[in-house]
């Protein structure tokens, strides 16, 4: 019998209650090693903020081919602004997602940007409420995220602030995808987004406007995961995976071709990173905890990363 993903209510983590603190950080550090995927209800984000972010999308996306393309920063590896439709791909399959998506980070810290990671893009000229819908936001899922990584953190036996502190300042972003309908032109073997895993600590996904979304268990089977608004889902990326020596699961996920090839759909994952010199050797403790034997490389997330856009092809080769 195919199962459901686990589901974590988010007031625990609220409560003034140590033992109902004790017990988020229990579920959250289960799910994420058994499958590395769990809903987070009652996350508190205004569900007005969340559709507003969407109407806003929608609006982008619908937009001429060649005024979005005035947003697409192919220089910064699109990980700002624009990315056109079929530009990436899953990791070790050649073809293209079926897919545009747009990208942004944190915003300015006071006055100063932080000249490590890509500017933000805005298309104010032509959506002028775009940037503080998105931007509101953004701020709200990342302190969301620091919750959830304290969480985290309690679990593997580390204090509170260990894995937010790699994540501050870090080069963490928001993608809004847009899933357009299939038609005639539709290559063949693609699908709106390829089996694969994610790359950095964590990602919540604001759950979709249409179904889709499954994730592989431990059998092979898939998952197809189900939700609304009120449901923030959570997994752990493959970044989190080699500094635990797998002791958090990166778990495989698509997101498939609907039955109803005129059907859109709009997604809007946060992809949490450390910062690119964080340092992702897995931990003695944890190699201890796995078997006793290192399963992850030596490396620092900024190579990670950008070895990974590469390999998805958002990145050039070197």
């Amino acid at each position: 019998m195919v199962r459901s993903i686990p589901t974590v209510d988010f007031e625990l983590a609220l409560s003034q209650d140590p033992a109902d603190q004790a017990m988020f950080a229990q579920k959250v550090g289960e799910a994420l090693h058994d499958i590395g995927f769990f809903a987070l209800v009652n996350h508190g984000i205004d569900l007005e903020l969340i559709e507003n972010v969407y109407s806003e999308a929608e609006r982008f996306f619908l937009m001429d081919t060649a005024t979005k393309q005035g947003y697409a920063r192919p220089e910064a590896s699109h990980q700002r602004g624009y990315t056109p439709f079929g530009v990436e791909h899953a990791k070790d399959n050649p073809a293209p997602d079926l897919k545009e998506f747009w990208q942004t980070g944190r915003g300015l810290q006071g006055n100063e940007h932080d000249h490590r990671y890509p500017a933000n893009v805005w298309p104010t000229n032509h959506l002028p409420n775009f940037e503080s819908c998105v931007d509101g936001l953004y701020n709200n899922m990342e302190a969301l995220s620091t919750i959830v990584l304290e969480a985290c953190s309690t679990y593997l036996g580390h204090e509170a602030s260990w894995l937010p502190e790699m994540t501050q300042r870090g080069n963490t972003i928001m993608r809004i995808i847009h899933y357009p309908p299939l038609d005639a032109h539709t290559p063949e073997g693609a699908v709106r987004s390829a089996a694969h895993e994610d790359i950095n600590f964590i990602t919540l996904l604001v759950t979709a406007t249409a179904a889709g979304l499954q994730v592989q268990d431990h059998d092979g089977s898939w998952i197809d995961v189900k939700g609304n608004h009120e449901q923030i889902i959570v997994d752990s990326g493959d970044m989190i995976q080699n500094l635990t020596n797998g002791l958090f699961t990166s778990t495989t996920h698509r997101v498939v071709n609907p039955g109803d090839s005129t059907q859109r759909r709009f997604s809007m994952p946060m992809f949490v990173h450390p910062r690119n010199e964080v340092d992702l050797t897995p931990r003695s403790e944890f190699v201890d905890m796995t078997g006793g034997k290192v399963r992850y490389p030596s490396i620092n997330a900024g190579d990670y990363l950008h070895q990974r856009l590469q390999e998805i092809g958002l990145a050039g080769k070197e």
